[in-house]
């Protein structure tokens, strides 16, 4: 297969396989962590609204939903690239950073969990997965 498309591919799949793992674990999230009573999290509106009663251990598993997501997504992304492993790595991880990013602004969380989030969930997630994949090879 032409290595072009090959690392194009890596970078879709990674990205498609990384949003189903993001979306695994955001879906079980409220059967392991109750939300808080009262909240309603069907809907965006009410979820924004539902925000200021939620508790630190509410936004546990959005971040491993963000952090494993995009290990996840970067790492079939390294493993499927013809080349520069490593690289694909962080675009995948790019991807999701710029989704995190937009998920900010469309859903505000407290300002601890924001920089967490956006810091330590994407990127260095990315570096690892790229890491690990290169290491393998």
């Amino acid at each position: 297969m032409n290595p072009i498309i090959r690392n194009i591919l890596a970078v879709i799949a990674g990205g498609i396989f990384g949003s189903f793992v993001n979306m695994g674990i955001i879906m079980v999230s409220g059967s392991i962590i109750a939300p808080p009573e009262g909240a309603d999290v069907t809907t965006m509106e009410g979820l924004k609204a539902s925000l200021p009663l939620f508790e630190p251990k509410h936004f546990l598993f959005p971040f491993l939903a963000h952090a494993l997501g995009t290990f996840a997504g970067a790492s079939l992304a390294a493993i499927i690239a013809a080349s520069h492993k490593l690289t694909f790595a962080y675009v995948s991880g790019f991807f999701f950073l710029m989704g995190g990013t937009a998920n900010v602004f469309m859903l505000p969380s407290p300002t601890w969990f924001t920089i967490l989030d956006l810091v330590g969930a994407y990127i260095p997630m990315a570096y690892l997965a790229g890491k690990l994949a290169v290491k393998k090879q």
